[in-house]
């Protein structure tokens, strides 16, 4: 039984802290509370700590095979406190030799003329895209070097199971398609929009820590084929049974920019609004060649969620 750290327990930590469990693995989560309130899983255990502290972090992943850096601070401190939490993964994962499997998305590409690869520049100049974009170079660096063995994981926007208030298709969303209410997007809401399931993200991230030959680049997490938001949000009307044509208004950057004096979430996405101005669509057939594996049908998807999303409501 190997020992498998996973930094931080959002959706995607705690689906892939689920999936290693299930392989047999010993799983350890390091997260700043620890395990309070936390429900109690089969074979892992919660460990307290700051992830942006080397020391503490190279500590908990004592004995690792494989760190996963699944964290990340709140949107408008990405540019303060992302470099602290990128070199105390270093660290961990160098002290203890374990491999860095990171958890990335797609701002650092920042707007892009079509399909998005893998061998596209991180060429985003916005203040998040630039923040995400130094976090993998200084984490290739570091491989490149010797000192670390590392890969990313990158996906577009979370939708599925334990996605709440930072998902776009998600806490802002779900919830009223289930009462059949009327739902806003950023946007175009019939631009093509890809949506990574996060179960898909979790094994994806388990697959790669084992595959050596993988390590060293990064990788588009399986995706099903891009939807927009108003489709998407018709599947989920039409699982949930509500009935009756699904009303999705995109907000303009009117009414975006009056939303982001009072909510902090929304004020940092207007930087990424060019996401849902028009396609934002990612090639995954990298990950698809390498490895046989496709995204979960998009019929799953919305099934699971939606039950997911019922269980939470009782």
């Amino acid at each position: 039984m190997s020992v498998h750290v996973v930094v931080g327990y959002g959706p995607a930590g705690a689906a892939l802290a689920q999936v290693l469990a299930g392989q047999g693995h010993q799983v350890r989560v390091v997260t700043r509370t620890g395990g309070a309130g936390r429900a109690v899983v089969a074979g892992v255990e919660h460990v307290a700590a700051d992830a942006a502290d080397a020391s503490a972090l190279t500590a908990a992943a004592r004995g690792a095979v494989a760190v996963y850096g699944c964290a990340a601070p709140p949107l408008q401190r990405w540019g303060r406190q992302w470099p602290a939490l990128a070199s105390a993964l270093c660290a961990a994962a160098e002290a203890s030799g374990a491999v860095l499997v990171m958890l990335g998305n797609l701002y650092g590409y920042g707007p892009v003329s079509g399909v998005l690869r893998e061998d596209l520049p991180l060429a985003a100049t916005g203040r998040k895209g630039r923040a995400r974009a130094r976090v993998w170079e200084q984490v290739l660096a570091a491989h490149e070097a010797g000192r670390v063995r590392a890969v990313e994981a990158r996906a577009s926007d979370f939708f599925g199971p334990g996605v709440t208030g930072g998902g776009h298709l998600a806490e802002r969303v779900v919830p009223l398609l289930l009462r059949g209410r009327a739902v806003s997007c950023l946007g175009d809401p019939d631009a093509a929009h890809s949506w990574t399931y996060v179960p898909d993200v979790a094994r994806a991230m388990a697959e790669l820590a084992g595959a050596r030959e993988a390590w060293g680049r990064a990788w588009h997490v399986p995706t099903a084929p891009a939807l927009s938001v108003r489709q998407m949000a018709a599947l989920v009307a039409e699982e949930a049974g509500a009935g009756g044509a699904v009303r999705v208004r995109g907000l303009s950057p009117l009414v975006l920019g009056a939303a982001g004096l009072v909510s902090p979430v929304l004020r940092e996405l207007r930087e990424v609004r060019y996401q849902f101005d028009g396609p934002f669509v990612v090639d995954c057939s990298a990950y698809e060649g390498r490895f046989g594996v496709r995204a979960t049908p998009v019929a799953q998807q919305v099934a699971a969620t939606v039950a997911w999303w019922r269980e939470r409501a009782r």
